[in-house]
């Protein structure tokens, strides 16, 4: 589970992934044509891991349901400047 930014309170997608390391760099490179690519959306700014696929995928989806002031809530709560984790999944 991840949520990509183009800027702290800017345009913000939520995804799913069983490899976020090479998930966040397709983002950041725009090698994934679409609505991150268009929009910029190249900070991570928030993840969590899930035991399994499946599980991360419905919290994307409950998530994806949720208002955007939620997913900001939930953001600044563990990353309030906003700043890019991709480094930090490199130990």
């Amino acid at each position: 589970m991840y949520i990509m930014a183009n800027k702290r309170n800017g345009t913000i997608y939520v995804g799913s992934t069983s490899d976020l390391p090479a998930r966040a760099y397709q983002h950041r490179t725009g090698m994934i044509e679409g609505f991150t690519k268009d929009k910029g959306c190249t900070l991570l700014v928030w993840y969590e891991a899930h035991e399994d696929l499946d599980g991360a995928r419905l919290r994307e989806r409950q998530m994806k349901k949720w208002k955007r002031a939620w997913k900001i809530e939930l953001i600044e709560r563990d990353n309030p400047q906003w700043k890019d984790l991709y480094g930090t999944l490199f130990g």
